[in-house]
Order: C-alpha cells, then sequence, then structure tokens
C-alpha cells in the first residue's frame, strides 16, 4: 500500500469514532482530508463539525457538512486529526500545515483526540520533523536565537502565512525527550504564540496505517 492508501485506511477508521448526532472536531491536512470524504461518503448524521482551519472548512462546506466556530460549542466528544510526528507515549510534532494555533484551540475542547497517521510517523524520539512554531513576526530572531541555545536551527517557512496573520518558525536538530518540559517552556517566550509540540494535548489513541492493517495505540 502507498501511502495515500494508508491515509484513506485510517480516515476510514477514525469513522467508528464519530458520535452520531453529535458535533466532531476536525483538524487539518491530506490525512484529515481523507477522513473529512469518508464522513461525507458515510451518509453519517452529525451535528456539525468545529474545524482547525479555513482549508478543513471549505471541505467540510463542500460536502455540506455545518461547520460551527470553536466559541460557539463548550466541549466536543472527540477531535480527528493527524500528526507529524507521534511517539510511543501519544506525544506529537504537529503544525506541517501551519494549523497549529487552531488544532491546540478545538483539541482543548475535546473529550478524546483520536490521531489518525501513517506508520511512518511514529518514532522513538520527537524532532526528526522540523518543529514548527507560530510566532509574532518581531520576535522571530529573538526566537530562533533561543532554539539555537537549545541546539535547533530555526528558519522562517517561506511564502506561508497562518489563518492568523502570522508566520512559523521551522525548527530542525533538536531530539524531545521531555516534550512536556519543551513545551512549557515555548510557550512562555514572548513572541510565541504556540510551539507545535503537542504534549498537554496528546493523543487518547492513534490509528496508525499499516500494509498489514489498522493498529490502535492507546495512550
Amino acid at each position: 500500500m502507498n501511502q495515500d492508501e494508508l491515509k484513506a485506511q485510517v480516515g476510514r477508521a477514525a469513522l467508528d469514532y464519530v458520535v452520531d448526532g453529535e458535533l466532531i472536531g476536525v483538524g487539518t491536512g491530506s490525512t484529515v482530508d481523507c477522513f473529512i470524504d469518508a464522513l461525507a461518503a458515510s451518509g453519517r448524521r452529525i451535528a456539525g463539525a468545529v474545524s482547525s482551519s479555513v482549508a478543513s472548512a471549505a471541505r467540510l462546506n463542500a460536502h455540506g457538512i455545518r461547520v460551527l466556530e470553536a466559541g460557539e460549542v463548550e466541549a466536543l466528544p472527540v477531535y480527528i486529526d493527524g500528526a507529524d510526528e507521534i511517539d510511543p507515549r501519544g506525544f506529537m510534532i504537529k503544525g506541517g500545515g501551519a494549523a497549529l494555533t487552531r488544532e491546540k484551540i478545538v483539541a482543548d475542547l475535546a473529550e478524546c483526540f483520536v490521531c489518525i497517521a501513517d506508520a511512518s510517523k511514529l518514532v522513538d524520539v520527537l524532532g526528526r520533523f522540523a518543529l514548527p512554531v507560530e510566532v509574532v513576526p518581531m520576535a522571530a530572531r529573538r526566537i530562533a536565537r533561543r532554539f539555537a541555545a537549545l541546539g535547533g536551527q530555526a528558519r522562517v517557512r517561506q511564502g506561508v502565512t497562518t489563518d492568523n496573520g502570522l508566520i512559523i518558525l521551522d525548527v530542525s536538530g533538536l531530539a524531545i525527550t521531555d516534550p512536556l518540559a519543551l513545551e512549557t517552556e515555548v510557550n512562555q517566550w514572548p513572541g510565541v504564540v504556540t510551539v507545535g509540540v503537542f504534549a498537554r494535548h496528546r493523543a487518547s489513541l492513534c490509528l496508525l496505517g499499516t500494509p498489514e492493517g489498522v493498529r490502535t495505540l492507546r495512550f
């Protein structure tokens, strides 16, 4: 199976976690696109979706699925999203699609975070994928110097403006052995809006696409 087939596989598997008649939280990215398409094709009746990005909201609307703003809801039974990396504890790096801030906002509303990913995203230690950080532009150089002191190399993602009108730094060269500590530290730096370490909002479970079928990892 190629990567697209693995993504479609876990997108379909995530339907088992949709609660009929309730709202769902929906993330961003190519794997989530597979889930949205599978949801629309399934005929499942839901109350609507809270989306983490303009792109996902547009795809949901195109399928006739009602999209609500995060501020309109108090809680969600489930949030379904992908990951750029996930470790054996359910900690993740996210933000390859530049939607990390809104993804954390929607994840914070959810009782259960279902991560959908292909097997290549499972790693022993986070950091092989460059860590995205959404920042206020005037602070970018200062934040880059802070990462350099930790052994990381931060570069502005060229040609990208987030849905919040901000920029992304991608930080390579980190081995994130304590995701919670790094998330807590970086989130305190002035000018950081969100760091793409998802430790406080780690996955509840992961549906991992493999050639042998979907593996379910619970954390």
